[in-house]
């Protein structure tokens, strides 16, 4: 605390400096000098001490404990006041014998007259008032034991190590936080660091210890001692793969063989052949094979060897069955080799790796090839930990997480508005409630502190998180009085609002309302934050209508709305005009959001799908991908008596990793991380999340940390923080 103090007044009187108050700084300086506390410096005022009790300053060592006791010790509770009086007693002791000690009988009698009336009523000090009158005190059995060294020194180091304790933990101001704080934040950090060394370290022994174990019991042992087969065996694997890449089915085969069973060097992660497939695919080889036999018209002996093989196979001899068998785990072990060895192989010769004979295949040889080719055995995260923020009670709308990655505002059904920290342990720090309802709210860009909050009657509030507090409130429009939306622009000057008229179903509804009513008419205005003025209103053709979504693009400069007419809005912040517009969804647009390079636009409707525009070529649609209603509502929870409720999304439904790789969505019990990717792949399950007991309604993903932080917030009030550590290639 003494260093931490001491660093204080520094950084202080280097301020003062900067700014010229150059009388505050004199006064600081003279204070500092006549600081009784010195810094707070135990040592310090140990010394003090035993300088007044040297000079026989009676007066100066009672007003000096005086000042401690007012300004230190009255804080204490009244457990340890008979410790502190216990130590004033031998700091007084400690002056009457150290003037004995020294030959000053005038200032030990001096001691006794002062102090009667205030010493003569305690029993510790009744037999001392006979000390002045005792020839040899030192030598008195009563009076010996404080003369010695060892008595000195004990009083000394109990009275350090009491102060010490004292500092330690007595409450600090904010501004003497800063050292402790950057201590505990370094020593984090440095565990972190060797938590995550430690993973690392366990991840690459399980993954060795997983393929000697693969290799050793999986692989057969002709497979392991190939190079000891005949050469009658290799003479006909060889003409098997020769007649495998002239046969005339190989376009058949390689339609209904899945792509990971053509060219297992660019396998999709996690991409299996169906038994349907599988089937198809047996049936259709022995049709072609014995197409190919029975044809008078066949111009080379290959085609004959394909039959033969394919008749001896279909019959079940064991020779061929036992080659086939070995072609096959041939392959697997080639598709461990880079990738460029294998792209250079299919390029020159793409059907070597096409299997012709696929009745062998089944779900336990699918994993095999997953697990031995090395495609989708790394999950790109690991879900290191969840922790649960369980103080709404009501059903959630918005979860955010501020820019800087240390707080988040979530906002539920009620209208009730919670601040809270997660780092390093999870905490409220401001609750807001409103007698209007909100509906909307929004992190400010800068400063990062203030959060906007929309409100139901055509109103918009400015809070300061740190201070608490309201700072003013914007009235937006009485005729449109419902603020759907919030963007603040990343350049901290302005923020745009959706204001929506009032509409036939909440947020909230009971099953059964009206869906798929006409879109309800709104404005999008944009408004200044420094003058608390609107700006402009957006033209909105065709419109008016309610803007449900808003996000901009990094600068600011691009501005992305979903409306409830199924179309998105693209304007150009610089003109303050649209730029481009297109029929996304059939039904209302729920969520929008630019993509990672911010050449496409992803949005979810009301229709089910999750689609990715492309805005240099006018909303041509580049991927789509369909999501069941759990990931895009209304959402359903169902209570007793068959009551059920139906909520339709308010807040971001879904959520991009930092690369932009991956996409978080909502589910029945959790959030599910998918891989982007083409469309015709679908989105690939990477990581389910769990935790949640009713359907999941917004997502927030940040990677503002070290680790990245997913929210999943619920029906039933519920937000799950889960903390990923993402797996580096």
């Amino acid at each position: 605390m003494a260093a931490a103090v001491e660093r204080t007044d520094d950084l202080v009187r280097e301020y003062l400096i900067y700014r010229g108050f150059t009388s505050t700084l004199k006064h600081l300086d003279s204070e500092i000098k006549a600081d009784k506390e010195k810094g707070f410096r135990v040592d310090k005022i140990i010394d003090q001490f035993q300088l007044l009790i040297q000079n026989y300053d009676l007066t100066g060592l009672k007003e000096y404990w005086a000042y401690l006791d007012r300004r230190l010790f009255s804080r204490l509770e009244d457990v340890y006041r008979p410790t502190v009086s216990k130590l004033r007693t031998s700091l007084y002791r400690f002056y009457v014998i150290h003037s004995v000690q020294s030959r000053n009988p005038e200032k030990t009698q001096e001691f006794f007259q002062r102090q009667a009336l205030e010493l003569q009523g305690q029993p510790e000090w009744r037999e001392w008032f006979a000390l002045p009158f005792i020839p040899a005190p030192e030598q008195n059995p009563t009076f010996s034991p404080y003369f010695s060294r060892q008595w000195a020194d004990t009083f000394l180091v109990s009275l350090h190590n009491f102060l010490s304790v004292l500092f330690q933990c007595m409450p600090l101001p904010a501004l003497l936080n800063f050292d402790s704080e950057v201590q505990k934040i370094t020593g984090l950090q440095e565990e972190n660091e060797q938590f995550r060394q430690m993973l690392f370290a366990l991840q690459g022994e399980s993954r060795l210890k997983k393929d000697e174990e693969m290799v050793h019991h999986k692989l057969p042992p002709y497979v392991q001692h190939m190079d000891r087969l005949g050469d009658t065996e290799l003479d006909l694997v060889y003409s098997q793969r020769n007649v495998n890449m002239t046969t005339p089915s190989r376009n058949f085969f390689s339609t209904f063989l899945p792509q990971a069973r053509r060219t297992p060097g660019k396998t999709a992660p996690g991409s299996q052949s169906s038994p349907t497939q599988a089937s198809l695919g047996r049936k259709d080889a022995v049709t072609q094979s014995a197409k190919a036999k029975d044809s008078p018209s066949a111009k080379d002996v290959k085609t004959a060897t394909v039959s033969a093989v394919t008749v001896d196979l279909a019959t079940g001899h064991p020779r061929h069955r036992r080659v086939h068998d070995h072609e096959k785990e041939r392959k697997e072990l080639l598709s461990k080799l880079p990738a460029q060895s294998s792209e250079k192989k299919s390029d020159s010769d793409p059907d070597t790796q096409t299997e012709a004979f696929p009745d062998q295949t089944d779900s336990t040889n699918q994993t095999r090839v997953c697990e031995v080719g090395g495609a989708g055995v790394e999950q790109p995260f690991i879900k290191l930990s969840q922790e649960e923020y369980g103080e709404h009670h009501s059903s959630i709308m918005h979860c955010r997480v501020d820019s800087s990655g240390r707080k988040v505002a979530s906002l539920d059904v009620d209208g009730v508005v919670k601040v809270w920290a997660f780092n390093p342990i999870m905490q409220t720090k401001a609750t807001i409630m409103s007698k209007s309802p909100l509906l909307s709210l929004e992190w400010a860009a800068k400063p990062d502190r203030l959060l906007l909050l929309g409100s139901g009657v055509g109103t918009v509030r400015l809070y300061d998180t740190d201070a608490k507090k309201s700072l003013y409130e914007m009235s937006i429009d009485a005729v449109h009085p419902r603020i759907l939306s919030l963007a603040c622009s990343p350049s901290g000057t302005s923020f745009v609002c959706s204001a929506a008229a009032q509409a036939a179903h909440s947020a909230v509804m009971m099953e059964g309302d009206a869906r798929g009513s006409a879109p309800v008419s709104g404005h999008l205005l944009l408004w200044d934050t420094k003058t608390v003025k609107q700006q402009l209103q957006f033209s909105l053709e065709p419109g008016p209508v309610a803007i449900n979504c808003t996000a901009f693009n990094h600068n600011g400069n691009l501005l992305v709305t979903g409306a409830a007419d199924g179309i998105i809005r693209l304007f150009d912040m610089q003109r303050y005009e649209s730029a481009l517009s297109w029929k996304a969804h059939d039904g209302e647009v729920y969520s929008v959001e630019f993509s990672y390079d911010e050449n496409t636009v992803f949005s979810i409707g009301e229709d089910g799908k999750f689609v990715q525009w492309n805005i240099h070529r006018c909303g041509v649609k580049q991927s789509e991908y369909s999501l069941s209603q759990e990931a895009v509502g209304p959402f359903v929870l169902s209570g007793y008596s068959g009551y059920k409720q139906v909520q339709v999304p308010r807040g971001r439904l879904f959520a991009f990793d930092s690369e932009g790789q991956h996409v978080l969505t909502c589910s029945s019990n959790g959030g599910n991380i998918y891989q982007l990717s083409k469309a015709d792949a679908g989105l690939e399950s990477v990581l389910s999340l769990g935790g949640h007991k009713a359907p999941v309604v917004t997502v927030d993903w940040c990677s503002a940390m070290d680790c990245g932080t997913c929210l999943t917030a619920s029906m039933d009030g519920k937000i799950k923080l889960s903390t990923l550590l993402a797996q580096k290639p």
